[in-house]
């Protein structure tokens, strides 16, 4: 392990984030794995989808 985590690691140990910080950031993880759970059990509408990429290059 880098002297550098180890050094970071003591300054997190002796100022913590606070705990609105914490629950935001639980609250963003909680959200990307549920659009990851619907995505992956359910699947999206497909209005909700991205249409398929449109060549600007004319074709000949």
């Amino acid at each position: 392990m880098n002297q550098r985590w180890l050094l970071r690691m003591a300054k997190w140990a002796h100022n913590p984030p606070s705990a609105a910080r914490v629950k935001l950031v639980l609250g963003v993880v909680a959200v990307a794995l549920a659009l990851g759970a619907v995505e992956y059990f359910v699947g999206w509408p497909e209005w909700l989808k991205v249409n398929a990429p449109v060549s600007r290059v004319p074709k000949l």
